[in-house]
Protein backbone atom coordinates (compact mmCIF):
# COMPACT_ATOMS: atom_id res chain seq x y z
CA UNK A 1 0.00 0.00 0.00
CA UNK A 2 3.32 2.36 0.60
CA UNK A 3 4.43 1.51 -2.60
CA UNK A 4 1.44 2.62 -4.08
CA UNK A 5 0.67 5.84 -2.35
CA UNK A 6 4.59 6.39 -3.79
CA UNK A 7 4.27 5.27 -6.97
CA UNK A 8 0.59 6.86 -7.03
CA UNK A 9 -2.57 5.32 -9.10
CA UNK A 10 -4.25 6.96 -11.83
CA UNK A 11 -3.33 4.47 -14.46
CA UNK A 12 -5.70 2.27 -12.63
CA UNK A 13 -8.20 5.31 -12.83
CA UNK A 14 -7.68 4.99 -16.96
CA UNK A 15 -8.11 1.43 -16.73
CA UNK A 16 -11.52 2.24 -14.98
CA UNK A 17 -12.60 3.85 -17.32
CA UNK A 18 -11.82 1.02 -20.15
CA UNK A 19 -13.94 -1.15 -17.77
CA UNK A 20 -16.70 0.60 -17.62
CA UNK A 21 -16.58 1.61 -21.67
CA UNK A 22 -16.22 -1.99 -22.22
CA UNK A 23 -19.41 -2.46 -19.73
CA UNK A 24 -21.23 -0.50 -22.26
CA UNK A 25 -20.19 -2.41 -24.98
CA UNK A 26 -21.36 -5.62 -24.39
CA UNK A 27 -24.54 -4.87 -22.42
CA UNK A 28 -25.62 -2.89 -26.38
CA UNK A 29 -24.22 -6.15 -27.74
CA UNK A 30 -26.17 -8.77 -26.01
CA UNK A 31 -29.62 -6.60 -25.85
CA UNK A 32 -30.57 -8.85 -28.68
CA UNK A 33 -30.14 -11.74 -27.41
CA UNK A 34 -32.54 -11.68 -24.48
CA UNK A 35 -35.04 -9.93 -26.30
CA UNK A 36 -35.28 -12.73 -28.98
CA UNK A 37 -38.79 -14.23 -27.48
CA UNK A 38 -40.30 -10.89 -27.31
CA UNK A 39 -39.31 -9.60 -31.32
CA UNK A 40 -40.33 -13.53 -32.38
CA UNK A 41 -43.58 -13.18 -30.45
CA UNK A 42 -44.15 -9.93 -32.15
CA UNK A 43 -44.06 -11.65 -35.68
CA UNK A 44 -40.51 -9.25 -36.31
CA UNK A 45 -38.40 -12.73 -37.44
CA UNK A 46 -40.90 -13.28 -40.52
CA UNK A 47 -44.08 -15.13 -40.92
CA UNK A 48 -42.34 -18.73 -40.62
CA UNK A 49 -41.64 -19.98 -37.30
CA UNK A 50 -39.58 -23.33 -38.60
CA UNK A 51 -37.06 -20.25 -39.83
CA UNK A 52 -36.67 -17.88 -36.97
CA UNK A 53 -33.20 -19.87 -36.12
CA UNK A 54 -32.04 -19.67 -39.20
CA UNK A 55 -33.25 -15.54 -39.27
CA UNK A 56 -31.85 -14.90 -35.86
CA UNK A 57 -28.47 -16.52 -36.88
CA UNK A 58 -28.60 -14.04 -40.15
CA UNK A 59 -29.15 -10.62 -38.14
CA UNK A 60 -26.04 -12.23 -35.58
CA UNK A 61 -24.05 -12.48 -38.79
CA UNK A 62 -25.13 -9.38 -40.11
CA UNK A 63 -23.43 -7.77 -37.13
CA UNK A 64 -19.92 -9.93 -37.25
CA UNK A 65 -19.73 -9.35 -40.69
CA UNK A 66 -19.96 -5.64 -39.73
CA UNK A 67 -17.74 -6.08 -36.73
CA UNK A 68 -15.35 -7.98 -38.67
CA UNK A 69 -15.19 -4.93 -41.32
CA UNK A 70 -14.57 -2.44 -38.80
CA UNK A 71 -11.99 -4.46 -37.22
CA UNK A 72 -10.28 -3.74 -41.33
CA UNK A 73 -10.51 0.09 -40.27
CA UNK A 74 -10.84 1.42 -36.51
CA UNK A 75 -7.07 -0.31 -35.58
CA UNK A 76 -5.40 1.98 -38.08
CA UNK A 77 -7.43 5.04 -37.23
CA UNK A 78 -6.99 4.63 -33.56
CA UNK A 79 -2.77 4.17 -34.10
CA UNK A 80 -3.12 7.08 -36.39
CA UNK A 81 -4.86 9.45 -34.38
CA UNK A 82 -4.70 8.23 -30.86
CA UNK A 83 -6.83 6.34 -28.22
CA UNK A 84 -8.52 9.78 -27.28
CA UNK A 85 -10.06 10.55 -30.36
CA UNK A 86 -10.72 7.32 -31.30
CA UNK A 87 -11.91 5.78 -28.89
CA UNK A 88 -14.81 8.65 -28.18
CA UNK A 89 -15.83 8.08 -31.86
CA UNK A 90 -16.43 4.96 -31.50
CA UNK A 91 -18.36 4.30 -28.54
CA UNK A 92 -20.63 7.91 -30.14
CA UNK A 93 -21.29 5.44 -32.95
CA UNK A 94 -22.09 2.26 -31.08
CA UNK A 95 -24.49 4.16 -28.76
CA UNK A 96 -26.27 5.63 -31.25
CA UNK A 97 -26.84 2.61 -33.44
CA UNK A 98 -27.87 0.88 -30.42
CA UNK A 99 -30.68 3.34 -29.86
CA UNK A 100 -31.67 2.92 -33.76
CA UNK A 101 -32.07 -0.44 -33.35
CA UNK A 102 -36.11 0.52 -31.42
CA UNK A 103 -37.14 0.94 -34.92
CA UNK A 104 -36.29 -1.62 -37.12
CA UNK A 105 -39.74 -2.99 -38.35
CA UNK A 106 -38.12 -6.59 -39.70
CA UNK A 107 -35.28 -9.09 -40.07
CA UNK A 108 -33.98 -6.41 -42.32
CA UNK A 109 -34.34 -3.33 -40.08
CA UNK A 110 -32.36 -5.50 -37.27
CA UNK A 111 -29.84 -6.67 -40.19
CA UNK A 112 -29.26 -2.80 -41.30
CA UNK A 113 -29.44 -1.62 -36.87
CA UNK A 114 -26.77 -4.77 -36.11
CA UNK A 115 -24.21 -3.90 -38.80
CA UNK A 116 -24.68 -0.46 -37.52
CA UNK A 117 -23.70 -1.26 -34.52
CA UNK A 118 -21.05 -3.59 -35.10
CA UNK A 119 -18.44 -1.41 -37.17
CA UNK A 120 -18.19 1.56 -34.44
CA UNK A 121 -17.66 -1.68 -31.83
CA UNK A 122 -14.89 -3.20 -33.32
CA UNK A 123 -12.89 -0.19 -32.15
CA UNK A 124 -13.57 -0.90 -28.19
CA UNK A 125 -10.76 -3.78 -27.78
CA UNK A 126 -8.01 -2.13 -30.04
CA UNK A 127 -8.39 1.46 -27.96
CA UNK A 128 -8.61 -0.55 -24.93
CA UNK A 129 -5.75 -2.80 -25.86
CA UNK A 130 -3.36 0.50 -27.08
CA UNK A 131 -4.75 2.18 -23.66
CA UNK A 132 -3.61 -0.42 -21.33
CA UNK A 133 0.41 -0.67 -23.33
CA UNK A 134 0.44 3.23 -22.96
CA UNK A 135 -0.39 2.93 -19.36
CA UNK A 136 0.76 -0.26 -17.82
CA UNK A 137 4.21 -1.61 -17.54
CA UNK A 138 4.58 -5.06 -19.08
CA UNK A 139 4.16 -7.07 -15.74
CA UNK A 140 0.63 -5.33 -15.04
CA UNK A 141 -0.95 -5.20 -18.35
CA UNK A 142 -2.78 -8.76 -18.17
CA UNK A 143 -3.83 -7.89 -14.97
CA UNK A 144 -5.25 -4.32 -16.24
CA UNK A 145 -6.34 -5.87 -19.23
CA UNK A 146 -8.42 -8.81 -16.73
CA UNK A 147 -9.57 -5.88 -15.09
CA UNK A 148 -11.12 -4.19 -18.17
CA UNK A 149 -12.15 -7.45 -19.65
CA UNK A 150 -14.02 -8.31 -16.87
CA UNK A 151 -16.51 -5.47 -17.92
CA UNK A 152 -17.41 -7.52 -20.67
CA UNK A 153 -18.97 -9.82 -18.24
CA UNK A 154 -20.54 -7.16 -16.30
CA UNK A 155 -22.12 -6.12 -18.78
CA UNK A 156 -23.36 -9.53 -19.65
CA UNK A 157 -24.98 -9.86 -16.15
CA UNK A 158 -26.78 -6.33 -16.06
CA UNK A 159 -28.22 -6.93 -19.10
CA UNK A 160 -30.58 -10.01 -18.44
CA UNK A 161 -31.14 -8.46 -14.78
CA UNK A 162 -32.69 -5.13 -16.21
CA UNK A 163 -33.23 -5.44 -20.53
CA UNK A 164 -36.75 -8.14 -19.93
CA UNK A 165 -37.57 -5.98 -16.99
CA UNK A 166 -37.33 -2.94 -19.60
CA UNK A 167 -39.36 -5.40 -22.17
CA UNK A 168 -42.47 -6.33 -20.17
CA UNK A 169 -42.61 -2.48 -18.51
CA UNK A 170 -42.40 -0.39 -21.37
CA UNK A 171 -41.80 -2.35 -24.35
CA UNK A 172 -38.87 -3.70 -26.38
CA UNK A 173 -38.16 -0.95 -28.25
CA UNK A 174 -37.27 1.18 -24.48
CA UNK A 175 -34.96 -1.80 -23.79
CA UNK A 176 -33.07 -0.38 -26.66
CA UNK A 177 -32.69 2.95 -26.12
CA UNK A 178 -32.36 3.14 -22.72
CA UNK A 179 -29.10 0.71 -22.66
CA UNK A 180 -27.82 2.76 -25.89
CA UNK A 181 -28.21 5.68 -24.03
CA UNK A 182 -25.50 5.19 -21.11
CA UNK A 183 -22.46 5.26 -23.67
CA UNK A 184 -23.65 8.89 -24.09
CA UNK A 185 -23.19 9.33 -20.70
CA UNK A 186 -19.26 7.40 -20.50
CA UNK A 187 -18.43 9.97 -23.10
CA UNK A 188 -18.32 13.39 -20.84
CA UNK A 189 -16.00 11.49 -18.39
CA UNK A 190 -13.45 10.17 -21.15
CA UNK A 191 -13.23 13.62 -22.33
CA UNK A 192 -12.70 15.33 -18.96
CA UNK A 193 -10.31 12.45 -17.41
CA UNK A 194 -8.01 10.73 -20.40
CA UNK A 195 -4.78 11.49 -21.66
CA UNK A 196 -1.72 10.18 -22.78
CA UNK A 197 0.23 9.91 -19.45
CA UNK A 198 2.76 12.55 -21.53
CA UNK A 199 0.26 14.77 -21.40
CA UNK A 200 -1.21 14.11 -17.68
CA UNK A 201 2.52 14.35 -16.59
CA UNK A 202 2.89 17.84 -18.69
CA UNK A 203 -0.67 19.32 -16.83
CA UNK A 204 0.12 18.40 -13.71
CA UNK A 205 -2.02 15.47 -12.87
CA UNK A 206 0.24 12.78 -13.00
CA UNK A 207 3.05 12.12 -10.25
CA UNK A 208 7.07 12.00 -12.24
CA UNK A 209 6.58 8.60 -9.92
CA UNK A 210 3.99 6.96 -11.65
CA UNK A 211 4.97 8.31 -15.08
CA UNK A 212 8.40 6.59 -14.98
CA UNK A 213 7.02 3.45 -13.20
CA UNK A 214 4.89 3.03 -16.67
CA UNK A 215 7.89 3.85 -19.12
CA UNK A 216 9.64 1.54 -16.67
CA UNK A 217 10.51 -1.24 -19.13
CA UNK A 218 10.16 0.87 -21.98
CA UNK A 219 11.33 -0.96 -25.74
CA UNK A 220 10.75 1.54 -27.84
CA UNK A 221 11.45 5.16 -28.22
CA UNK A 222 9.89 8.07 -30.26
CA UNK A 223 12.56 9.50 -32.87
CA UNK A 224 13.23 13.09 -33.18
CA UNK A 225 10.99 13.23 -36.29
CA UNK A 226 8.31 11.36 -34.90
CA UNK A 227 8.52 8.24 -36.87
CA UNK A 228 7.33 6.39 -34.14
CA UNK A 229 3.84 7.99 -34.46
CA UNK A 230 3.71 6.53 -38.27
CA UNK A 231 1.57 4.05 -38.93
CA UNK A 232 2.29 0.25 -39.95
CA UNK A 233 0.55 -0.91 -42.94
CA UNK A 234 -1.46 -4.56 -42.54
CA UNK A 235 0.27 -5.61 -45.81
CA UNK A 236 4.07 -5.52 -42.93
CA UNK A 237 2.30 -6.85 -40.19
CA UNK A 238 1.20 -9.83 -41.79
CA UNK A 239 4.53 -10.46 -43.01
CA UNK A 240 5.66 -11.77 -39.78
CA UNK A 241 4.54 -15.03 -37.71
CA UNK A 242 3.52 -13.23 -34.62
CA UNK A 243 1.18 -11.67 -36.38
CA UNK A 244 -0.32 -15.03 -37.91
CA UNK A 245 -0.26 -16.63 -34.27
CA UNK A 246 -3.05 -14.05 -32.72
CA UNK A 247 -4.83 -14.17 -35.84
CA UNK A 248 -5.54 -17.82 -35.58
CA UNK A 249 -5.59 -17.62 -31.57
CA UNK A 250 -8.72 -15.53 -32.07
CA UNK A 251 -10.16 -17.18 -34.94
CA UNK A 252 -10.24 -20.16 -33.06
CA UNK A 253 -11.47 -18.79 -29.44
CA UNK A 254 -13.75 -15.56 -30.16
CA UNK A 255 -16.53 -17.67 -31.61
CA UNK A 256 -16.72 -19.95 -28.76
CA UNK A 257 -17.37 -16.50 -26.57
CA UNK A 258 -20.09 -15.26 -29.36
CA UNK A 259 -21.65 -18.33 -29.25
CA UNK A 260 -22.17 -18.38 -25.72
CA UNK A 261 -23.10 -14.77 -25.75
CA UNK A 262 -25.73 -14.76 -27.94
CA UNK A 263 -27.19 -18.61 -27.82
CA UNK A 264 -26.92 -19.29 -23.70
CA UNK A 265 -30.77 -18.00 -23.33
CA UNK A 266 -31.66 -19.52 -26.14
CA UNK A 267 -30.53 -22.45 -24.69
CA UNK A 268 -31.68 -21.94 -21.43
CA UNK A 269 -35.43 -22.29 -23.24
CA UNK A 270 -35.09 -24.93 -25.50
CA UNK A 271 -33.11 -27.53 -22.63
CA UNK A 272 -34.78 -26.55 -19.75
CA UNK A 273 -37.66 -24.22 -20.77
CA UNK A 274 -36.95 -20.96 -19.39
CA UNK A 275 -38.35 -18.05 -20.57
CA UNK A 276 -38.12 -14.53 -20.12
CA UNK A 277 -36.78 -12.88 -16.45
CA UNK A 278 -36.66 -16.97 -16.05
CA UNK A 279 -33.39 -16.74 -17.48
CA UNK A 280 -31.82 -13.85 -15.76
CA UNK A 281 -30.50 -15.76 -12.74
CA UNK A 282 -28.41 -18.39 -14.56
CA UNK A 283 -27.32 -15.68 -17.28
CA UNK A 284 -26.22 -13.67 -14.20
CA UNK A 285 -24.14 -16.27 -12.48
CA UNK A 286 -22.47 -17.74 -15.65
CA UNK A 287 -21.12 -14.08 -16.41
CA UNK A 288 -20.41 -13.63 -12.43
CA UNK A 289 -17.98 -16.42 -12.59
CA UNK A 290 -16.78 -14.73 -15.96
CA UNK A 291 -15.67 -11.94 -13.80
CA UNK A 292 -14.16 -13.71 -11.74
CA UNK A 293 -11.64 -15.67 -14.42
CA UNK A 294 -10.86 -12.76 -16.06
CA UNK A 295 -9.14 -11.20 -13.52
CA UNK A 296 -8.01 -14.30 -12.23
CA UNK A 297 -6.22 -14.77 -15.80
CA UNK A 298 -4.38 -11.39 -15.63
CA UNK A 299 -2.93 -12.12 -11.88
CA UNK A 300 -1.70 -15.60 -12.44
CA UNK A 301 0.77 -14.83 -15.10
CA UNK A 302 1.72 -11.88 -13.05
CA UNK A 303 2.32 -14.17 -10.11
CA UNK A 304 4.69 -16.13 -11.90
CA UNK A 305 6.71 -13.68 -12.78
CA UNK A 306 7.09 -12.25 -9.30
CA UNK A 307 7.87 -16.15 -8.61
CA UNK A 308 10.66 -15.87 -11.30
CA UNK A 309 9.69 -17.23 -14.46
CA UNK A 310 9.89 -14.88 -17.37
CA UNK A 311 7.47 -13.00 -19.00
CA UNK A 312 7.32 -15.92 -22.33
CA UNK A 313 6.68 -18.87 -19.85
CA UNK A 314 4.39 -17.49 -17.65
CA UNK A 315 2.32 -15.85 -20.44
CA UNK A 316 2.29 -19.76 -22.14
CA UNK A 317 1.72 -21.64 -18.79
CA UNK A 318 -0.98 -19.90 -17.54
CA UNK A 319 -3.08 -20.05 -20.94
CA UNK A 320 -2.22 -23.70 -21.58
CA UNK A 321 -4.43 -23.96 -17.78
CA UNK A 322 -7.21 -21.81 -19.42
CA UNK A 323 -7.29 -24.12 -22.08
CA UNK A 324 -7.63 -27.35 -20.35
CA UNK A 325 -11.40 -26.34 -18.58
CA UNK A 326 -13.33 -25.80 -21.53
CA UNK A 327 -13.01 -29.58 -21.78
CA UNK A 328 -15.52 -30.35 -19.38
CA UNK A 329 -18.15 -28.81 -21.51
CA UNK A 330 -18.28 -32.07 -22.94
CA UNK A 331 -20.44 -33.34 -19.92
CA UNK A 332 -22.43 -30.54 -19.76
CA UNK A 333 -25.42 -31.95 -21.17
CA UNK A 334 -25.00 -35.26 -19.58
CA UNK A 335 -24.70 -33.52 -16.06
CA UNK A 336 -27.35 -31.31 -16.63
CA UNK A 337 -29.78 -34.12 -17.24
CA UNK A 338 -29.96 -34.59 -13.53
CA UNK A 339 -29.53 -30.73 -12.80
CA UNK A 340 -29.80 -27.37 -14.80
CA UNK A 341 -27.26 -25.97 -12.46
CA UNK A 342 -24.64 -28.27 -13.28
CA UNK A 343 -25.00 -27.36 -16.94
CA UNK A 344 -24.63 -23.59 -15.76
CA UNK A 345 -21.86 -24.54 -13.68
CA UNK A 346 -19.89 -25.98 -15.62
CA UNK A 347 -20.80 -23.78 -18.33
CA UNK A 348 -19.85 -21.14 -16.43
CA UNK A 349 -16.29 -22.70 -15.96
CA UNK A 350 -16.14 -23.10 -19.80
CA UNK A 351 -16.51 -18.98 -20.47
CA UNK A 352 -14.55 -17.90 -17.28
CA UNK A 353 -11.69 -20.12 -18.75
CA UNK A 354 -12.23 -17.75 -22.45
CA UNK A 355 -11.88 -14.63 -20.41
CA UNK A 356 -9.04 -15.85 -18.30
CA UNK A 357 -7.37 -16.89 -21.92
CA UNK A 358 -8.71 -13.62 -23.57
CA UNK A 359 -6.53 -11.37 -20.85
CA UNK A 360 -3.69 -13.58 -22.03
CA UNK A 361 -4.22 -13.55 -25.81
CA UNK A 362 -4.20 -9.65 -25.70
CA UNK A 363 -1.58 -9.53 -24.19
CA UNK A 364 0.66 -11.09 -26.32
CA UNK A 365 -0.03 -8.43 -28.54
CA UNK A 366 2.26 -5.75 -26.67
CA UNK A 367 4.56 -8.47 -25.53
CA UNK A 368 5.31 -9.18 -29.29
CA UNK A 369 4.24 -5.65 -31.18
CA UNK A 370 5.39 -1.81 -30.16
CA UNK A 371 3.10 0.12 -29.21
CA UNK A 372 2.82 2.25 -32.79
CA UNK A 373 1.34 -1.58 -34.08
CA UNK A 374 -0.68 -2.51 -31.13
CA UNK A 375 -4.27 -1.05 -32.29
CA UNK A 376 -3.70 -2.48 -35.87
CA UNK A 377 -2.83 -5.89 -34.77
CA UNK A 378 -5.31 -6.00 -32.25
CA UNK A 379 -7.76 -5.26 -35.14
CA UNK A 380 -6.14 -7.93 -37.55
CA UNK A 381 -6.81 -10.39 -34.39
CA UNK A 382 -10.72 -8.93 -33.57
CA UNK A 383 -11.07 -9.24 -37.37
CA UNK A 384 -10.82 -12.70 -37.51
CA UNK A 385 -12.23 -13.21 -34.04
CA UNK A 386 -15.37 -11.97 -35.92
CA UNK A 387 -14.92 -13.70 -39.17
CA UNK A 388 -15.18 -17.07 -36.40
CA UNK A 389 -17.97 -16.13 -34.97
CA UNK A 390 -19.69 -15.47 -38.53
CA UNK A 391 -18.88 -18.92 -39.14
CA UNK A 392 -20.31 -20.56 -35.63
CA UNK A 393 -23.71 -18.33 -35.91
CA UNK A 394 -24.21 -19.90 -39.22
CA UNK A 395 -23.36 -23.13 -38.41
CA UNK A 396 -25.34 -22.87 -35.20
CA UNK A 397 -28.30 -21.66 -37.22
CA UNK A 398 -28.61 -24.77 -39.51
CA UNK A 399 -27.88 -27.09 -36.45
CA UNK A 400 -30.55 -26.04 -34.64
CA UNK A 401 -33.25 -25.48 -37.20
CA UNK A 402 -32.15 -29.34 -38.22
CA UNK A 403 -32.37 -30.54 -34.74
CA UNK A 404 -35.16 -28.99 -34.06
CA UNK A 405 -37.34 -29.70 -37.56
CA UNK A 406 -35.84 -33.93 -36.81
CA UNK A 407 -37.52 -33.42 -33.06
CA UNK A 408 -34.39 -33.06 -30.93
CA UNK A 409 -32.15 -30.04 -31.02
CA UNK A 410 -30.57 -30.85 -28.06
CA UNK A 411 -28.78 -33.07 -30.23
CA UNK A 412 -27.35 -29.56 -32.42
CA UNK A 413 -26.41 -28.40 -29.00
CA UNK A 414 -24.20 -31.19 -28.39
CA UNK A 415 -22.22 -30.89 -31.33
CA UNK A 416 -21.50 -27.42 -30.96
CA UNK A 417 -20.40 -27.90 -26.95
CA UNK A 418 -18.03 -30.68 -28.82
CA UNK A 419 -16.71 -27.45 -30.95
CA UNK A 420 -16.45 -25.17 -27.71
CA UNK A 421 -14.56 -28.06 -25.60
CA UNK A 422 -11.94 -28.63 -28.20
CA UNK A 423 -10.95 -24.85 -29.56
CA UNK A 424 -8.75 -23.25 -27.01
CA UNK A 425 -6.08 -26.59 -26.63
CA UNK A 426 -5.89 -26.48 -30.30
CA UNK A 427 -5.41 -23.03 -30.68
CA UNK A 428 -2.70 -23.24 -28.03
CA UNK A 429 -0.64 -26.04 -29.99
CA UNK A 430 -1.31 -24.05 -32.97
CA UNK A 431 0.09 -20.44 -31.02
CA UNK A 432 2.65 -22.15 -29.99
CA UNK A 433 3.93 -23.98 -32.95
CA UNK A 434 4.14 -20.38 -34.69
CA UNK A 435 5.44 -18.92 -31.66
CA UNK A 436 7.70 -20.31 -29.69
CA UNK A 437 8.57 -16.97 -27.45
CA UNK A 438 6.38 -14.22 -27.25
CA UNK A 439 9.70 -11.84 -28.24
CA UNK A 440 8.70 -8.23 -29.56
CA UNK A 441 9.71 -7.88 -33.24
CA UNK A 442 11.51 -4.79 -34.41
CA UNK A 443 10.08 -2.46 -37.07
CA UNK A 444 11.78 -0.69 -39.13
Amino acid sequence: MNELKTIGNYRWTICALVFFATTINYLDRQVISLLKPYLEADGLFGKDPASYESVYANIVISFQIAYALGMLLVGGIIDRFGTKIGYALSLFGWSLAAIGHAFAKGPVGFGVARAALGVPEAGNFPAAIKTTAEWFPKKERALATGIFNSGTNVGAIIAPMVVPLIAVTLGWQWAFIITGAIGLIWLVFWKVMYDTPEKKLAKGQLKQSEYDYILSDKEETVAADGSELKKISWFKLLTFKQTWAFFLGKLLTDPIWWFFLFWLPAFLKEQYGLTGTQVSFPIALVYTMTTVGSIFGGWLPKRFMERGMDANKARKTAMFIYALFPLLVLSAQKMGSYNMWYAVIIIGIAASSHQAWSANIFTTVSDMFPKRAIASVTGIGGMAGAVGGIMIAKAAGLLFDHFKAAGDIRVGYGIMFMICATAYIIAWLVMHALVPKFKKIELD
